[in-house]
């Protein structure tokens, strides 16, 4: 495996702790989410659930899920909800 395949699989595994550790909450509320990739910088996820049609679920991705992220992984700059 090269080293490029090596860092983004930490990476992925990092962003995957990351959600692990919110999904708790999310699902208290009815809710859940999903990683739908990594691209550089950049984490795409989609929330499920009561989570995708909930009317704080923009402030919730920026404070939580975004928040979170990035202490697992400082290296991501954006988490984009698709």
């Amino acid at each position: 495996m090269d080293n490029t395949n090596q860092i983004q699989e930490e990476l992925v595994t990092k962003v995957m702790d990351a959600l692990d550790s919110i999904r708790p909450f999310l699902q208290k509320d009815g809710g859940d989410i999903e990683l739908v990739d990594v691209q550089e910088d950049k984490v795409f996820v989609k929330l499920l659930g009561n989570c995708s049609s909930c009317g704080i679920s923009s402030s919730t991705m920026k404070l939580g899920v975004e928040n979170t992220i990035k202490q697992f992984a400082p290296e991501i700059q954006e988490v984009i909800s698709v």
